[in-house]
């Protein structure tokens, strides 16, 4: 492993640098690689921001984001890039597989790999590692980077702060779940000082929805919501039919699962989506019930203790149905 004073001094130097993120960014994958990438590039770094797949359209507004290159619309360029770069800055995925196609020219890439990154069991393909599973965020992991490895807190710009903020807000659920410590709310506080306008960045995250997606809201809390109240468990189950009915876009389903844990005694949910080539699951838990046991033992999945998803190729309906068989056996813990 590359040791820090390492990793140091190869930045005192221009350097060409990649960052990635996981499939389908969320606010945290795209709030800490801007955050990163606007850090690197006010360095004189040569930085390119690639992501495996599109994201949710109410991050268009983040900055810098006009610069992010989509790796299956412009594949050759973002595979030539990895190649050539000196530096490789992975964040918010411990595993390539997270990255889908984009896996074998990273971890073919001949560059230096950084990871950043707060989920379980890092699958061990960087060289060198700032990774904390009780961080709240990524982004957060990004501010202790600058800040505390780096000693490089006047560095911080608004574009930067912004980008962080946004991260650790959205994956802490706008700071409301366990994760949001003391210390999150120091630096969060620190990023508002130091220009993160929290207002704004609210507004532009969670009041940015299309007609179609609260339609389709709308219609899962009526007609696809489902609670199992001998278990404290509810899910959504969605089907392919319904995604093709509200034209539903990337980012659209994002949130939903919360409004399963929200009910009243609920302290399990699900959201099971027939995607078509597959079916995606995500879980949301309150306490002690470990989401990413779940999803690692019966969904090829993984994540936190209280976020996890999966997926599987069997058929949505049996895909429900093996989720519901699970329940008895963490009744100890459900009721």
């Amino acid at each position: 492993m590359l040791l820090l004073n390492e990793l140091k001094e190869k930045l005192t130097k221009r350097q060409k640098i990649v960052i990635t993120t996981h499939f389908k960014p969320d606010g945290d994958a795209m709030g800490s690689s801007l955050g990163l990438y606007h850090w690197l590039k006010g360095h004189g770094h040569e930085v390119d921001l690639i992501v495996p797949s599109d994201y949710p359209s109410f991050l268009f507004w983040m900055p810098g984001q006009d610069q992010v290159i989509v790796y299956p619309t412009n594949k050759q360029k973002a595979d030539q890039l990895i190649e050539n770069a000196d530096i490789l800055f992975c964040l918010d995925f411990n595993n390539l597989s997270r990255i889908h196609d984009m896996a074998p020219s990273v971890r073919n890439a001949k560059g230096t790999k950084v990871m950043i990154d707060h989920h379980l069991t890092p699958e061990g393909f960087d060289d060198f590692r700032h990774w904390d599973n009780h961080a709240a965020a990524t982004a957060q992991l990004v501010y202790d980077f600058i800040v505390n490895h780096f000693d490089d807190r006047s560095a911080i710009t608004p574009d930067i702060a912004t980008s962080l903020y946004t991260g650790i807000m959205t994956d802490t659920g706008s700071f409301r779940f366990q994760s949001t410590t003391a210390e999150v709310h120091l630096i969060v506080a620190d990023l508002i000082t130091l220009g993160a306008e929290n207002w704004k960045i609210h507004e532009h995250i969670f009041n940015s929805s299309t007609e179609n997606r609260l339609k389709f809201l709308g219609f899962c809390l009526l007609n696809r919501l489902e609670v199992i109240p001998e278990y404290n468990t509810a899910l959504f189950a969605v089907s392919s039919e319904d995604l093709k009915t509200f034209n539903v876009t990337t980012g659209d389903t994002e949130g939903l699962v919360n409004y399963a844990l929200s009910v009243s005694g609920i302290r399990l949910a699900a959201l099971i989506i027939d995607r078509t080539e597959r079916v995606k699951l995500s879980l949301r838990s309150i306490g002690d019930i470990p989401c990413n046991e779940i999803c690692s033992a019966y969904f090829g999945g993984g994540g936190h203790k209280n976020a996890a998803g999966g997926q599987s190729t069997e058929p949505m309906t049996q895909v429900v149905e093996t989720f519901k068989s699970i329940l008895p056996k963490y009744k100890n813990l459900l009721t």
